[in-house]
């Protein structure tokens, strides 16, 4: 781990009698750990964003199938939401330690609130009579959902996966609590030793990150939904 006062010689932007918040040579010195925490934290940003959507879409399928359920699920999945990570992650280390592992279950679960949402709103503004026409022809409900419903309501979910994904970007950071946090941990290192290079650099990652990911999201959602593009 980087240590302010271990700063080499010739790196004086980062040195303690310097220690600049732009520092070009911090991130030639310390690339091997700027690597490893950045690769740290987009593991754990899509493993988590991938299960709070296996968990999202069944979630609302239910709601939308029944109408009763529907605010019990809204309301759990945004009331989990509103638990600070600091008291969430200590409620999951006692069955999954302090590892990697509590930091994806816990981001997971925030990423409900957005993806049940979305993915409701999606299943929702499927048109009627596209499904009356769909069951006209044969189609039980499995194959409406699959074939059907779920592809029409792909630019509603890709929409709330793209605001998921970018805000647990932001929220894994928090992970640093249990020394899982990828960027976090450097965060974390900096702010105690008010090293100003190192904030500034996982910072400006955290960003690029974010940005990334929402491109990359974008290009998926305009190649799984064609006939949206057309229509735009």
């Amino acid at each position: 781990m980087t240590v302010l006062a271990s700063a080499a010689p010739d790196a004086s932007c980062y040195s303690s009698a310097v220690n600049n918040w732009v520092c070009p040579s911090y991130f030639r010195d310390k690339a091997d750990d700027l690597i490893s925490a950045t690769t740290e934290h987009v593991t754990i940003t899509v493993a988590a964003v991938l299960l709070g959507l296996v968990l999202a879409v069944p979630l609302a399928v239910v709601a939308r199938r029944y109408s009763r359920l529907e605010g019990l699920i809204m309301g759990v999945s945004t009331g989990i939401y509103t638990i600070p990570s600091l008291a969430l992650f200590p409620l999951l280390t006692p069955f999954t330690g302090i590892s990697a592992t509590t930091v994806i279950i816990g981001l997971a679960l925030y990423t409900l609130t957005i993806l049940v949402r979305n993915t409701l709103a999606g299943l929702s503004g499927v048109p009627d009579e596209v499904r009356e026409s769909a069951m006209g022809s044969g189609y039980g409900q499995t194959r409406l959902l699959l074939q059907v419903e779920l592809p029409l309501a792909l630019p509603v979910l890709m929409a709330g996966l793209r605001v998921a994904t970018v805000s647990t970007v932001a929220l894994t950071t928090v992970g640093s609590i249990v020394a899982s946090g990828g960027l976090g941990n450097l965060l974390a290192h900096g702010v105690q030793n008010t090293f100003k290079a190192e904030i500034f650099a996982a910072s400006l990652l955290c960003v690029v990150l974010a940005l990334a990911l929402d491109l990359v999201l974008l290009l998926v959602q305009r190649l799984l939904t064609p006939w949206a593009r057309a229509g735009a």
